[in-house]
Formats: structure tokens, C-alpha cells, sequence
């Protein structure tokens, strides 16, 4: 299916009570614009418009879509809608806060908070441009409260699917804050056979590049894991797909020993199992193992004890039984 160009909604342009300033960034799946609030307030505006189903041309508002994809589209349209409905009801300084969400111009629209920063992408290539590794102090750091935010997503029932560098913001204070959420495209990739799946290589599990595979905390796991590798190597993993076929990541690992520590390597790998069931099972047991200032052994799986009956409960409420493996979204 054939990506089109969309063109953005014109500057100034007056929407369901915001002002449009100017767009400032695009995907596959939607557009972002910044605009303003009745009050003068700086809010990021998101349209949901897949570049595959739906073409806006320079002029118009209400994208066309054709009468074979309109089925698709009006799925994801209310994936859409609903995520921003149950993002809504997060309120967490490391999850980006959804104010408001709307329909018009045929499609959906999700108003959130704008805050000056700069993505965790940027920051690693700004560091690697200097020639500077990122310090294992910062990357504890950061992520000890992405999973925070990580973990409140979870614990409403939604999963990321599309963690990555540029999908954490920093803000001008160094705090983290989780953006762009994928579960409503991975939902129209489940729902409907014929929209490629859209993911970032590099940073998406292994069971998102099967159809049908069960996806649950674990997924956003990998893909945690993943960026912590980013941040230490300075470039992402082996891609998952060709992890299954012939992985080369051992040499990668072997390479961190020299800038990071034992357990945060340990940790990474942990969390970069090609297996889903061989990584942790909740972010309860990530958080706690990064906690852990020098563990005593690298958490093969989950302990034993009331920690795994934890993620086995998390993992039950996303659908799959934690102690077999089921059989075999940009």
C-alpha cells in the first residue's frame, strides 16, 4: 500500500477552538502541528491521517479516502479516538498529558500539553557528533523514570509499541516524557490483514513482525531495552527479524563492557531477549533490577517468588498466560 504525501493544515488556520501556528512533525500515521488554546496557551496538536489510506491535498481539510479503504481508515479512526480517550486518564510527569480530543474535518484530533525539550534521539546524536559517550549515571537516570510513566501506562490497560529514542522527550529539565503511542495502529494491523504492519527495526520486538503473535508488556520491554542499548552503543540493535534468523548482538554486548557496568549490560540483555518469555514479564521487574546498584547474578527470568506471581497477574490482564509461549505498527 503506497505512503502519499499529505499536505498540512494551513498556518493560522482556526480549529475547534485552537489556532493552528505551523506543523512540526509527520509520520505514517499522523500529523502534528503546534497551535495555540483560547487562552494563549502552547498545545501540540496530533490529526490522525495514515499517509497509506487517506490523501489531503494542498487546499482542502477533509482528506479522500478511498471506498476499499475506508473500512480500514474508520478503524483506525476509532483506535485513535479511544487512545486518546485512555490517555486522557493518565496523569504522570513521564507520560505526555492528553488535554483534549475531538472530531473534525472527517478525521480525530489529540490536543496535548507542548513543552520546550528535545528528543532522547537528538540528545544521543548530539553526543555522538562531540564524539561523547552517554554516561551510565544518565542513562539510569532517564529510564528509572520512563518506567515510571512506563508502568502507570500499563496499569491502564494500554501498551506503548512504538518506544524508542524519539519517542522520549526530554524537557529543558532533564525529565523524561513518554510520546507517540502506537496501540492504535498495531490495533488496525491486527484487525485488518491487508495494512502493513509499521514499525521502527531496531527498537520493535520480535512479536511484532508476526501477525497473530500476542503482544503484552513484554513487547514495550524489548523495545525499553532496546533504547538503553541506543543510548550506550550510540546506534540501535540488530533488528528483531534478523535476530531470529541469525543473531549478532553477542559481539554488541561484549563491546558495552568497556563503557557501562556489568549489571546494566546484564540488564539489557535481559530485556532484549529474542524470546518474550525469557525477558521480564512486567515493568515492576525491570524497575526493580535497574534499582538494584549491583545485583548478584543476571536475572535469567523473573524470581520465583511474589515477583513472578505479579507479572504473571499483569500479564493475564493483556490477555496471555505467562507461562507458556503463544503459538506462532509508523
Amino acid at each position: 500500500m503506497a505512503a502519499q504525501n499529505n499536505a498540512p493544515l494551513p498556518d493560522g488556520m482556526a480549529l475547534a477552538g485552537y489556532r493552528i501556528v505551523k506543523k512540526i512533525a509527520s509520520g505514517g500515521f499522523s500529523i502534528v502541528y503546534l497551535a495555540y488554546d483560547g487562552d494563549g496557551n502552547a498545545v501540540a496538536i496530533k490529526e490522525y491521517l495514515p499517509s497509506a489510506l487517506a490523501l489531503r491535498q494542498e487546499g482542502e481539510l477533509a482528506p479522500a479516502v478511498s471506498k476499499s479503504n475506508l473500512p480500514v481508515f474508520r478503524i483506525g479512526l476509532k483506535c485513535f479516538f479511544e487512545e486518546g480517550r485512555a490517555l486522557a486518564r493518565i496523569a504522570h510527569p513521564n507520560v505526555v498529558r492528553v488535554l483534549n480530543f475531538f472530531r473534525a474535518n472527517d478525521t480525530v484530533y489529540m490536543v496535548m500539553a507542548y513543552e520546550s525539550g528535545h528528543s532522547l534521539q537528538e540528545h544521543i546524536g548530539r553526543q555522538r557528533a562531540r564524539g561523547r559517550p552517554i554516561g551510565e549515571a544518565f542513562i539510569r537516570q532517564i529510564f528509572t523514570q520512563v518506567l515510571k510513566g512506563l508502568r502507570e501506562v500499563h496499569a491502564n490497560q494500554l501498551l506503548h509499541l512504538d518506544l524508542k529514542p524519539a519517542n522520549i522527550y526530554l524537557r529543558t529539565d532533564g525529565t523524561p516524557m513518554l510520546l507517540d503511542f502506537g496501540a492504535a495502529r498495531q490495533t488496525v494491523n491486527t484487525d485488518v490483514p491487508t495494512l502493513q504492519p509499521m514499525y521502527t527495526p531496531g527498537f520493535a520486538a520480535p512479536e511484532l513482525y508476526v501477525r497473530g503473535e500476542t503482544l503484552g508488556p513484554w513487547t514495550d520491554i524489548y523495545s525499553i531495552g532496546a533504547s538503553m542499548f541506543a543510548c550506550m552503543a550510540g546506534a540501535p540493535p540488530q533488528p528483531a527479524d534478523q535476530r531470529r534468523k541469525d543473531d549478532r548482538m553477542e559481539a554488541h554486548f561484549a563491546r558495552l563492557d568497556a563503557s557501562c557496568s556489568p549489571q546494566l549490560v546484564r540488564l539489557v540483555r535481559w530485556a532484549l531477549q529474542v524470546d518474550p518469555l525469557a525477558r521480564p514479564q512486567s515493568v515492576f521487574a525491570l524497575q526493580k533490577a535497574l534499582q538494584e546498584a549491583v545485583p548478584a547474578q543476571t536475572p535469567a527470568a523473573p524470581p520465583a517468588g511474589g515477583l513472578a506471581g505479579f507479572a504473571r497477574r499483569l500479564a493475564a490482564r493483556f490477555g496471555r498466560p505467562a507461562s507458556a509461549p503463544d503459538t506462532l505498527q509508523s
